[in-house]
């Protein structure tokens, strides 16, 4: 029997699932928590929206409900953990920690939905929350490819893609097929420098005629949406690059200079340069020592990664490099909340190790 590229994407999920269910369910994690919870975590957010995922939705790890927004929060009071802003972090983190745990909350991009949804939420919260903005993105010229080849496959019974052995035509008739070739066609381009992979999207999107200007003004705020929110005490508008480029893919010099031109440019149009910065992908493979150490020298006080992990006093030497604790899509369950707020599942993860910045 074959196992397609739906039913494998599910089946890695169900198993994660299990382990983390597992693992929740024997208390181990209370066990660990002594060890395992750290002077904080700093949580990374998307999209959050009660839109209805289709079946294929090949995004739908970046998009969370406003309810459970609202349940992360009340667990994270109800542990009696701080929310605090990036700035306060900052110091608590140089300080090596503090009396109480704290807690951030930070979210990626710059989508719409973080006004029209995410707000309200910490609003009614009192709770301070970082938005990290792609300059070009308000600008209406960012390239979300990884919507963008969702919607031309969604509108597509094949896609055509270029790969060293020529062009690969990928059926994407059925909801399963879809996802095979989002999963194929993400990782060909995640693995290829980064022009050449925004000329294949481009191209894709071309032959499916996905707008994907339109895409962008769509799902992005506006330059006047994000100063309305940054008028706001609780909101930290931070820099997350220019471009959106997985950054250690770049020369040193287009690194910098993406990292620099995204500050500037937030700076001109808030009047406030951007002192914490998010790397675009965030992984080892997109953001590794070159780029914690150019954010240092740039002024950034924190950069944060997409590496697993909660905040340990050690981080006050790593303060470019800093882990966070993904809110998935896939994962809106208050036992996970708990469970990743113990930082069990990271301590296993990374085999104990507090500090992850090679």
């Amino acid at each position: 029997m074959t196992t397609n590229g739906l039913e494998i994407t599910i089946l890695k999920a169900d198993v994660l699932k299990s382990g983390l269910r597992a693992l929740y369910y024997s208390g181990a994690h209370h066990i660990l928590a002594p060890f395992s919870q750290g002077i904080g975590l700093i949580f990374m957010l998307h999209q959050v929206s009660r839109e209805r995922p289709s079946p294929f939705a090949a995004n739908r790890g970046l998009m969370v409900t406003p309810e459970f927004l609202d349940s992360v929060l009340h667990e994270v009071k109800r542990a009696r953990i701080d929310i605090v802003s990036l700035d306060e972090a900052y110091e608590r983190i140089r300080a090596r920690g503090s009396a109480n745990r704290f807690a951030c909350f930070t979210l990626d991009d710059g989508y719409r939905d973080n006004l029209q949804q995410a707000y309200p939420v910490f609003t009614r919260h009192r709770a301070p929350f970082a938005i990290y903005v792609p300059s070009d993105f308000p600008e209406g010229r960012g390239d979300l490819w990884w919507f963008a080849i969702e919607k031309a496959i969604l509108s597509s019974d094949e896609i055509a893609l270029e790969a060293p052995g020529g062009v690969e035509c990928i059926p994407t008739k059925s909801d399963a097929e879809k996802q095979n070739a989002f999963n194929r066609i993400y990782r060909h381009l995640r693995n290829m420098d980064e022009a050449g992979a925004r000329r294949i999207a481009a191209r894709i999107c071309d032959t499916a005629k996905v707008d994907t200007t339109g895409l962008c003004r769509e799902l992005i705020m506006s330059w006047d949406e994000i100063r309305d929110l940054n008028t706001d005490p609780l909101v930290t508008i931070g820099a997350h690059t220019q471009a959106h480029f997985a950054l250690a893919r770049l020369p040193e010099k287009r690194a910098r200079e993406e990292m620099r031109r995204g500050a500037d440019l937030l700076e001109k149009q808030l009047g406030v340069r951007p002192l914490h910065l998010s790397y675009p992908y965030g992984d080892p493979g997109s953001a590794g020592p070159r780029e914690f150490r150019i954010a240092e020298e740039l002024g950034f006080k924190t950069a944060v990664t997409t590496r697993k992990g909660v905040i340990f006093p050690e981080h006050a030497e790593h303060l470019t490099a800093l882990p966070r604790v993904s809110l998935n899509g896939e994962y809106q369950s208050t036992a996970f909340t708990r469970l990743f707020m113990s930082g069990a599942p990271f301590a296993l993860w990374n085999g104990f190790r507090k500090v992850d910045a090679a």
